[in-house]
């Protein structure tokens, strides 16, 4: 699952990068966009936990934002 989190976390970057959307609510939106991509993709199935995938994804917003402010 980890590897599913870091994928979803890289695309999600790169969409926030090509959105300009930095804040909490796009990076929000942008992860539940992304779960529901890589479900219709095969790539998540039912059995796993999106709740669980989104939580992990969203208590790294602090370190995403400040990757963007750095640059």
């Amino acid at each position: 699952m980890e590897n599913t989190i870091q994928e979803i976390l890289l695309l999600v970057r790169d969409k926030m990068r090509e959105q300009g959307a930095y804040d909490r609510d796009a990076y929000k939106q942008l992860i539940e966009e992304t779960i529901v991509y890589f479900k219709e993709r095969g790539k998540i199935t039912d059995d796993e936990n999106d709740e669980f995938i989104e939580d992990q994804l969203l208590d790294m917003y602090e370190v995403v934002h400040d990757g963007f402010a750095r640059k």
